[in-house]
């Protein structure tokens, strides 16, 4: 059996905060064994998955071509259009804990897991097949998943994802609004009207019943975060006004959280100051906007 599970992080999972979910009083903490940063291709990012821990919306993601798969690189990537991610590397006994934070549930993504042992295969090679098979249809392979499995999740589906080493992980998105591969299961998304992705701004905008604006804002912040690493998280801050409420309330939640951000993502990966300072110190992307958005937050 592989005693080990690959996951691309592209929300929450960008910041030592976020891993270690501080926010949430550490339920669904996760550490990861290892960790190196990624840049995500064919790929855009935003809010549109109700979360299963509050309120608000979480981070989705989705292909721009979608007659083509969502890759990643392990090299420095600074072709437009890139986003900035985390391949992380969790032990085995980590899978229960990984799919209840991508509300997914516990005993199904084991069964997932048993599949691909079955099929002698690493889990992101057993989902690769289906998918391929599928020419990479998101409907498609989550139908195909669904007979293979008999389960299917109105939150997350982890879908498979190809690192440019030849590696294959897996990367959580939303069950789509299109649908969640079972008619009987109505996906998040669908149920809430969620059919693309918002920004920040669009999202505090919405009228959801029970919406937790704290919760949102504070959600936000853990993915901002990851600029601290010299992650590629520009598409997340386009654009701002330093006077808008939504702005000025990031901000408050940026300063305090990003104190010992450095220190609380060594210890969410595994890492060591000498690895850390060679995998991420000679990353360097913050846009202008985002600039401003660490800058009115204090965070240097």
């Amino acid at each position: 059996m592989r005693r080990e599970i690959l996951v691309v992080g592209y929300g929450s999972l960008l910041s030592g905060y976020g891993l270690l979910a501080e926010r949430r009083g550490g339920a669904s903490r996760l550490v990861a064994r290892d960790v190196h940063p990624v840049s995500i291709r064919n790929a855009r990012r935003g809010l549109a998955k109700p979360s299963s821990h509050g309120g608000y919306l979480a981070m989705d993601i989705e292909p721009v071509d979608r007659s083509l798969p969502i890759t990643a690189s392990t090299a420095a990537d600074n072709h437009d259009g890139v986003i900035g991610g985390l391949l992380l590397t969790f032990d085995r006994e980590h899978a229960p804990t990984i799919a209840r934070r991508e509300d997914y549930k516990a005993d199904a993504f084991e069964r997932l897991i048993g599949l691909a042992d079955r099929a002698g295969k690493a889990l992101g090679e057993y989902l690769m097949e289906i998918a391929g098979g599928r020419n990479f249809d998101l409907l498609a392979y989550r139908t195909a998943l669904r007979t293979a499995l008999d389960y299917t999740s109105p939150g997350y589906i982890f879908h498979p994802i190809e690192i440019d080493d030849g590696r294959i992980a897996i990367i959580a998105i939303g069950s789509g609004f299109e649908g969640s591969g079972d008619p009987g299961i109505v996906s998040r998304r669908r149920q809430f009207g969620m059919d693309r992705l918002l920004s920040l701004e669009e999202s505090v905008r919405l009228e959801i019943p029970g919406f937790d604006r704290a919760g949102q804002i504070g959600y936000y912040a853990e993915c901002i975060l990851g600029g601290l690493h010299g992650l590629e998280v520009g598409d997340l801050a386009p654009r701002f006004d330093p006077d808008a409420r939504w702005a000025r309330e990031l901000a408050a939640h940026l300063g305090p959280i990003s104190l010992g951000e450095r220190d609380r993502f060594i210890q969410a990966t595994s890492l060591d100051a000498a690895r850390y300072a060679e995998r991420f110190s000679l990353l360097s992307r913050r846009t202008p906007s985002l600039t401003a958005m660490l800058g009115l937050a204090g965070v240097v």
